[in-house]
């Protein structure tokens, strides 16, 4: 048979969706699962936004413009002035999700072989997407036991080298949690500025900020950066609609646009239907978001507060986004979190987790770690929390089980 490339071979897998077929064949034998594998909310879409589709006077199903249609980026600068963030709209381009919103950006921004520095763990699928656009994903270590908080700006300075042409990170943090404040962002924005770089920024997670002391901040607002930022931006998240994948490009940098613009026009248009509900999205009232973020803090507290008394659990209490990526008393995540499909059952229940090794683009790291994403109710979240207690329990048995065989022999 044919060869398979490369690039497919040495595609990166999503540990968010790789034990998908085991979650699946844990529901066919009749355990409830809980997931917290993947960032899909259970907070009801805004009903508006979703009468908006089935009401759509449409006779033909066309394509739209390949940057999106003018009214909702004619409406956007107005949802994006709450945040303090002036932006014209032909500045925003619509993509197909933030997903093609970073393969387009790294794509326009770097060469093939060239590098982009990003702290980890990391999204996930910015690794995905950089083995595409045949670019390097080069890690700057954060840790744990500081909640996964940027480093000193000069372990960024150390991480440069000539082939590097830009930052990437997402703040409000996937998979941490962390905030970036403005602070971290300025001293960011010089470094960018002194080795002339991109400064790429994955803004979706803005309205879900817990922290007391310290304000979402947006990479827009960085003086002097006009023709160095690009913001990724996403309606999944703050309005709970993972499925009507519609995201943007937003930057000042026209040469930029216009590179960007020949990959839009190539892939044709952003879908239809999900532009006119992300259009009619911006009809929500502020009390939805002050509603939503309340209660992802309650269960960010409840996740946090469970994980804390777990003996042999590492956590922390994160800042923003709805995750916490915590270390176990285990001995791989992978294993681990296959074995709970497909092996554990607490009550007939059990819990679908992300493993950490996935968030990593270095080799080795997050072997005990996982991701959580406290996207259910509170009830729900306390059995999800039941199951892995008692199954922390259990594989720890395993564990020593299995040592202590191996000692024998």
């Amino acid at each position: 048979m044919p060869n398979i490339s490369e690039r497919g071979l040495t595609a990166h897998s999503s540990p968010i969706r790789k034990l998908a077929a085991a979650a699946e064949q844990a529901k066919k034998s009749g355990k409830k699962v809980y997931h917290l594998n993947i960032g899909q909310p259970d907070i009801l879409t805004p009903k508006a936004a979703l009468e908006a589709v089935r009401h759509a006077h449409v006779d033909i199903l066309a394509y739209s413009p390949s940057n999106g249609y003018p009214s909702y980026r004619e409406k956007l600068p107005a949802y994006y002035r709450k945040f303090d963030i002036d932006i014209h709209p032909d500045e925003i381009l619509v993509t197909s999700g933030a997903s093609e919103g970073v393969l387009f950006t790294l794509l326009a921004c770097l060469n093939a072989g060239e590098s982009v520095l990003s702290p980890e763990p990391l999204y996930a699928n910015y690794l995905g997407f950089a083995g595409m656009a045949d670019v390097q994903v080069k890690p700057v270590a954060t840790r744990i036991e500081t909640g996964f908080a940027l480093p000193d700006i000069s372990a960024f300075h150390a991480a440069i080298t000539p082939d590097v042409k830009a930052i990437m990170l997402c703040n409000p943090n996937n998979p941490t949690g962390a905030l970036y404040s403005e602070a971290t962002l300025r001293a960011l924005g010089e470094l960018v500025m002194e080795y002339d770089l991109y400064l790429i920024v994955d803004e979706v997670y803005r309205e879900f900020c817990y922290s007391e002391d310290a304000r979402f901040f947006s990479a827009l607002n960085l003086p002097g950066l006009e023709e160095h930022v690009v913001v990724l931006d996403s309606v999944s998240k703050r309005y709970s609609a993972c499925g009507a994948r519609i995201g943007a490009i937003i930057t000042r940098n026209a040469a930029l646009r216009a590179t960007i613009q020949k990959y839009a026009e190539t892939r044709l248009s952003p879908p239809t239907f999900g532009q006119i509900f992300a259009e009619a999205t911006l009809q929500t009232e502020d009390s939805y978001f002050e509603t939503v973020t309340a209660e992802y803090k309650n269960r960010r507290d409840l996740l946090f507060q469970r994980l804390q008394a777990m003996p042999g659990v590492t956590c922390y209490r994160p800042e923003g986004a709805f995750y916490v990526f915590a270390e176990l008393p285990i001995d791989d995540a992978d294993r681990f979190c296959r074995w709970l499909l497909e092996d554990f059952s607490y009550q007939n229940q059990t819990v679908m987790l992300a493993p950490g090794a996935g968030f990593y683009a270095t080799p080795g790291m997050g072997k005990r770690q996982v991701r959580f994403a406290y996207v259910l109710n509170t009830s729900d979240l306390n059995a999800a929390m039941d199951c892995l207690e008692n199954a922390l329990k259990a594989y720890g048995q395993r564990m020593s089980v299995a040592a202590t065989t191996s000692a024998a022999l």
